[in-house]
């Protein structure tokens, strides 16, 4: 059913937005630094486990697809709105976490993309 999906991405989307908000304040940013990357993770994390654990019915996991399909476009619409002037004009440590996390996630790509791949055993 698309309400677990819904739920499941809310609460996701609630943690990530109370890390982010915290990482902005341990930082001295004033702002959310990830909120809503932080969020994606929870959701992709807690889908894989859900799957693993063999807690969802096919319905379920079909809302839960659903919603994460529509995530991307909600991420790019929410990120549009954010303030990069304020961010910038907060000093280093913004421009340096952004260009780091862009950095991880080019050297992960590799890494995840063998994830879920089935090996083939040579004889």
């Amino acid at each position: 059913m698309k309400i677990y999906g819904v739920a499941i991405l809310a609460g996701c989307y609630l943690l990530g937005q109370l890390i982010g908000s915290l990482l902005g304040v341990w930082l001295g940013i004033g702002g959310n630094v990830g909120g809503v990357g932080f969020a994606m993770v929870f959701l992709i994390l807690a889908n894989d486990q859900l799957r693993k654990r063999e807690l969802l019915e096919t319905k379920s996991e079909q809302g839960i697809l659903f919603w994460s399909a529509m995530y991307i476009p909600i991420v790019v619409a929410m990120s549009a709105t954010q303030n990069v002037k304020a961010a910038v004009s907060g000093g280093w440590v913004a421009i340096f976490a952004a260009v780091a996390v862009t950095l991880i996630c080019f050297i992960l790509v590799p890494v995840l993309s063998r994830i879920g791949q089935k090996r083939s055993i040579d004889p």
